[in-house]
């Protein structure tokens, strides 16, 4: 595509918002830098609507690769990807989705070591993690860098999401976690392994809204439109309730 006319097009993708948002609030979320960590279920359905809304950079990481499993509930998993690495698929899905995003691919396990590559420098990281003693480790370079870390989790028909900024409680704090306050020492990991050692059953729209709805905090805190579901306030769900959505004060 001619250089002049690659503007015009990505105007054109995100035309139908702009009757919510300011063409500055857009060039807001054209400049801004997201972090997913983790491009299964809840990341997937994450990545894709931030390519969609017109992010101008995503850095994505995970080590894993698909399987049969994971048709289920994530958007990038398909029988021809099968054995592919997520974040390759991943990658390929936002430039044909957004040809005008820069993607950072990081095909390799979330550390203490990398934490800083993948997470400094962002203006928001989305949490889409299947693990608590990752989660702690986000969450505090997160706060150390005063960047807003995106939670998200799911269990079978539920889901929850909120926002930690480094002026609301911290994600160990909010969840009153052995490691809060402690080094992560291989005795503090494990026990932070225990808390998450099952595989949740789950399924698929209930990982793909609990992505879409981290999106759409990604979206409030960059544009600033609307109010952010900050700790130790969390949108909750069960899609098998009559009334599924609730916000709570934990």
């Amino acid at each position: 595509m001619p250089r002049r006319y690659e503007g015009m097009a990505y105007w054109e993708m995100v035309s139908r918002q702009m009757g919510l948002i300011s063409k500055a609030e857009q060039l807001r979320l054209r400049d801004s830098t997201v972090a997913v960590i983790g491009c299964g279920g809840i990341g997937g359905a994450a990545v894709e609507m931030l390519a969609r809304m017109g992010i101008g950079r995503i850095r994505i990481i995970d080590s894993d690769v698909f399987d049969i499993s994971n048709i289920n509930r994530q958007l990038m998993s398909s029988f021809s990807a099968l054995k592919l690495p997520k974040v390759e698929v991943a990658a390929e899905r936002i430039r044909t989705v957004n040809p005008f995003a820069d993607v950072e691919v990081f095909h390799e396990c979330f550390t203490e070591k990398n934490a800083s590559t993948i997470i400094d420098g962002s203006d928001a990281v989305v949490d889409a993690l299947d693990n608590i003693t990752s989660r702690v480790m986000a969450s505090r370079r997160c706060r150390i860098q005063g960047i807003p870390f995106i939670h998200g989790a799911i269990h079978g028909s539920m889901g929850q999401v909120s926002v930690f900024t480094s002026d609301s409680p911290s994600y160990e704090e909010l969840f009153n976690l052995p490691s809060r306050g402690l080094e992560l020492t291989g005795d503090v990991k494990s026990e932070l392994k225990e808390l998450s050692s099952e595989t949740p059953p789950v399924i698929g729209p209930a990982a793909n809204l609990t992505g879409c709805l981290q999106a759409a905090e990604v979206f409030k805190l960059i544009t600033g439109r609307g109010d952010l579901i900050i700790a130790p306030r969390m949108l909750k769900f069960d899609l098998l309730l009559g009334e599924p959505f609730k916000i709570v004060e934990l």
